[in-house]
């Protein structure tokens, strides 16, 4: 039960029902908060229990002052979870894991559910092996079935077997599409003890580009895994009280414009203005002209303009969507008395206070598109082949268009993990593409392609070789499908066609766009110029693009080739597309036909000709876009709230594959010994009903020995798995070949494929063993130290019960938000990390598996202290507390007895980080928690501290 210091809690009734609600106008100086912190405000009021969300934290929050870097933490209880299947396949075998160890103790396993509604849609498994053809989607389909049978194994049981978690099946749409249409309720209810509680929609998700529900106005953000583990099991999440960038829109969008051509230039402008780890909120006169599709692409692109989230108010145009995608009508009538009761309906007159503002007339946005690597490189259409060839022919990157990778978005991939940054980083910065008006060569390397039925033709530098319409970020707007739709209707009457060597490719997030585009008659246009159906699901936008037209690959790679891909996704960074593409162009769905269409970046299709007509003419892009009354009529005349209220009504079901899988019943699952996807975690293993008391550490070694800007993705599993890795070693030792061997992301489930590739990145640098590349260290168990891999010398010091430690310096564990940079890590046996300073969230999910984070103090490094790595190390000050002190003692003793002596600062920051060290991480702990309030587990009434 609440606190309620504040005395906020209330009554709200709409039409016959009455809600408790907690009132935010009785907390002085709420309305000059912005609409995300009132609703992070509501929040703290509603959760308040003087232990984890206190008075204190409601105080500073309602004091909130926008130009501070606030060092204040607080914590963020959301309403629910939202999560994918790469990212959220690890969570469900850790519940899974849980309830084996719950039944362990005494108690009955059903009782270990999630605390909160958790929602997990299968999306990032589907890839385009087939295309162009009527039969890509079932083709595609069953493919994906056969390469993932043992993970949805798991999840089929897991639909069934576990309270408050619902499944949507595979080849069904794409999380924060399905999120958009259908989960997000914008006000939450739930049964409480005192009534019917009522309270804004939050949630976290486990995928970078959760905000995309943010267009509605609900709160969320994406996290790593063990953060959403903290959520499922009711734990709130702890941030630093944020600053809010407010973006004022005014005027309109002009004709011509669609969603994407916004998006890009809301990405270029906040990107230039630096806003990582910000909130962004929009606000103005212009928030009304903005459709709600429009609102959930600019939300859905947060992570690759850096910000926590992006959000827009509940106004109208909330409701009107709410209405168009089959909402109940109570529901809508409570968002709207629930928005204006407090204070959380939008007042275009009323602004409240921001740390900064960013000003943006809709009138100047112009067609574009963006890349070729970076996603806030917008490119005017205008110019585009002007700035390619600055590009091939030889300019600097600074000079034409700057690429550097976004390290950590651009290696997120496959699973989309949330970003995971504090602060802007010089080079996050867009670059203008080169537009000096001189003339650039276009390096020409013609390649002849001929096709087995006798095709012939030319591609060169600059040839579009994928045209994909793709990804939730675009295709949940029906203005830009119905706009390609009508596109591909007027080129086909044109006598267009694609270019033969472009691998097309239609994927929706979900089946009511299929569905609109069928009645409006469009869908034989879309095939006519191959795009066909082939899944829904992510697909090129997450890299599962499949193989291209395997002519066209080997003339690429023969003839060394820079071709692109043009995908109306969110990320293009190098090699994420596919690896034959070195350059990826973001788009509209309009403007993806229209360069399968012209089959190169080499035309500029604001003034050259797409084709050759059937009449012998050419063809112009304006000749065939469609007028916006027109899109708006298709909409109007094909897409109605019965076809979201059909499409939802059976979401859970799955297909005749899904639904035949053979699940064993019972409340345990039945792990199978020979999975090589997923396998029963040890993080229950060798538990006790009561934590050990805390000791110090003594007799350890290091592991490794780090640099600076060491980032999860340094750290966690991801990518291909080589087959003289130790995890390729041990995938063929099971029997799995190696063209089966699939990515890290996919077998996320098992840690015996995650340990084997923790520190295993080629690009990490361990000084500890110097002259070598990716996972090795120098094995002290063994005589001289010799070189072995991290995971090998890692099982000998386990043998010898033998504690590990890392050393590293400044920003440790920046990068992705990775579960299994902690997990990894701890089950590698490291108990203790030193370094210099940390990010936030991965020094969190260290405490989260029970790894203790210290930081280096008074400017003091391992090169300042001659650390080489060759040491023993003792910590001290541990035992006989029940949580840490500030400080402990380390001793660390060289070859020959050098000695060093310092002090080290615990980076133990909040009471919850505490308990879950005090337990050895934060399964125990919950696990701990749950057996208290179990009767039948002879749990006792009362709390862990």
């Amino acid at each position: 039960m609440t606190s309620n210091s504040f005395d906020t809690r209330s009554r709200l009734t709409v039409d016959d029902t009455t809600y408790t609600v907690y009132r935010l106008d009785r907390i002085e100086g709420a309305d000059r908060l912005p609409y995300s912190l009132r609703v992070m405000l509501e929040n703290l009021l509603r959760n308040e229990d003087g232990r984890l969300v206190t008075a204190e934290q409601v105080e500073a929050l309602a004091d909130w002052q926008p130009e501070a870097v606030s060092e204040q933490e607080i914590q963020y209880t959301p309403a629910r979870v939202l999560m994918q299947d790469f990212t959220g396949v690890p969570c469900v075998v850790d519940l899974v894991a849980m309830r084996d160890a719950f039944g362990d103790f005494g108690g009955q396993a059903q009782r270990i559910n999630p605390q909160i509604p958790t929602e997990l849609v299968i999306d990032h498994s589907v890839i385009v092996d087939a295309f162009g053809r009527p039969d890509a989607f079932l083709t595609n389909a069953a493919k994906e079935f056969e390469r993932n049978a043992e993970r949805y194994q798991l999840l089929r049981w897991g639909q069934q077997a576990f309270n408050d978690f619902k499944v949507v099946p595979p080849d069904t749409g794409i999380c924060h599409q399905v999120n958009l249409e259908y989960l997000a309720r914008v006000v939450f209810i739930r049964e409480t003890d005192g009534g019917v509680l009522a309270y804004p929609d939050t949630l976290v998700g486990t995928d970078s580009h959760t905000p995309m529900v943010n267009g509605l106005g609900v709160l969320g953000w994406g996290v790593g895994g063990i953060e959403a583990e903290a959520a499922m099991l009711g734990q709130p999440i702890s941030l630093l009280m944020p600053q809010v960038v407010g973006f004022k829109l005014t005027g309109e969008l002009p004709p011509g414009t669609t969603a994407t051509d916004l998006v890009l230039t809301v990405a270029e402008m906040l990107r230039e203005t630096g806003v990582v780890g910000k909130f962004v909120e929009f606000y103005g006169p212009g928030v009304a002209n903005v459709p709600l599709a429009n609102r959930a692409t600019i939300g859905n692109m947060s992570p690759e303009y850096g910000s926590t989230c992006a959000i827009f108010p509940i106004d109208d145009e909330t409701l009107s969507y709410l209405r168009l995608t089959g909402r109940d009508e109570h529901q809508i009538r409570l968002v709207e008395a629930y928005a204006k009761e407090q204070g959380l309906w939008h007042d275009p007159a009323h602004e409240p206070e921001y740390s900064q503002t960013v000003e943006l007339d809709l009138g100047h946005v112009e067609p574009s598109i963006a890349g070729p690597k970076r996603p806030h490189d917008r490119v005017p259409l205008r110019i585009a082949p002007h700035a390619v060839s600055a590009l091939l022919a030889g300019e600097t990157q600074a000079e034409a268009i700057d690429v550097g990778l976004d390290e950590a978005s651009g290696e997120s991939f496959p699973a989309s993990d949330p970003v995971s940054i504090d602060q802007d980083h010089a080079g996050d910065a867009p670059h203008p593409p080169c537009d000096c008006g001189d003339k650039h060569d276009w390096p020409s390397t013609p390649a002849t392609v001929t096709l087995d039925n006798g095709t012939r033709y030319e591609i060169d530098n600059g040839s579009v070789v994928i045209a994909a319409i793709t990804s939730c970020t675009n295709t949940s707007n029906p203005s830009v499908m119905i706009g390609a739709a009508l596109l591909a209707k007027n080129a086909v009457e044109k006598g267009l066609v694609s270019k033969p060597w472009v691998k097309t490719s239609l994927a929706p997030g979900s089946r009511v766009v299929t569905d609109y585009i069928e009645r409006a008659g469009l869908t034989p246009y879309l095939e006519k110029l191959g795009f066909y159906l082939v899944g829904y699901g992510c697909t090129t936008c997450i890299g599962n693009s499949g193989p291209l037209i395997p002519e066209v690959s080997a003339a690429v790679n023969d003839n060394d080739l820079t071709v692109c891909s043009v995908l109306s996704g969110n990320r293009n960074f190098e090699g994420r597309i596919h690896p034959d593409c070195r350059m990826n162009f973001l788009a509209s769905p309009p403007l993806v036909v229209a360069y399968a269409l012209a089959g190169s970046l080499h035309v500029n299709l604001t003034r050259e000709p797409l084709g050759t007509g059937s009449d012998g003419q050419p063809v112009y892009l304006r000749d065939i876009w469609p007028a916006p009354a027109e899109i708006e009529h298709t909409i109007t005349e094909s897409l109605h709230a019965e076809m979201f209220t059909k499409g939802y009504s059976d979401v859970y079901a799955g297909d005749e594959r899904w639904r035949g899988m053979t699940i064993a019943e019972g409340n345990t699952f039945e792990w199978q010994p020979e999975s090589t996807y997923v396998r029963k975690p040890p993080f229950f293993d060798d538990m006790n009903r009561e934590p050990a008391p805390l000791s110090d550490i003594r007799g350890a070694r290091v592991l490794a020995k780090l640099g600076d800007s060491v980032t999860t993705d340094h750290i966690s599993p991801a990518g291909a798995i080589a087959p003289d890795s130790p995890a390729g070693q041990y995938l063929a030792e099971h029997g799995v070949e190696r063209k089966d061997f699939n990515s890290y992301g996919s077998r996320r489930g098992n840690h015996e494929v995650m340990i084997r590739g923790t520190f295993a990145n080629i690009r990490l640098r361990n000084q500890l063993a110097p002259g070598t590349e990716g996972g090795y260290t120098r094995d002290f168990t063994r005589a001289e130290a010799p070189v072995a891999t991290i995971f090998d010398a890692s099982v000998h010091y386990l043998a010898d019960n033998t504690p590990l430690v890392i050393l590293a310096g400044k920003e440790y564990g920046s990068g992705s938000s990775r579960d299994w940079a902690a997990k990894g890590t701890a089950l590698l046996g490291v108990r203790v990390v030193i370094a210099e300073s940390y990010e936030r969230i991965h020094r969190s999910n260290l405490i989260g598996m029970g790894v203790l984070p210290l930081q280096f103090v008074n400017g003091e490094s391992a090169e300042s202290l001659g650390l080489t790595g060759e040491e023993t190390f003792d910590i001290t000050g541990l035992a006989d507390g029940d949580s840490p002190a500030a400080t402990v003692h380390v001793r660390a003793v060289g070859p020959g007895d050098d000695t060093r002596d310092f002090e080290a600062r615990v980076r133990i920051d909040t009471p919850a980080e505490a308990g879950y060290y005090r337990h050895g991480g934060i399964l125990p702990y919950m696990l701990r928690e749950l057996l208290e309030d179990a009767p039948d587990a002879g749990g006792a009434s009362g709390r862990h501290a």
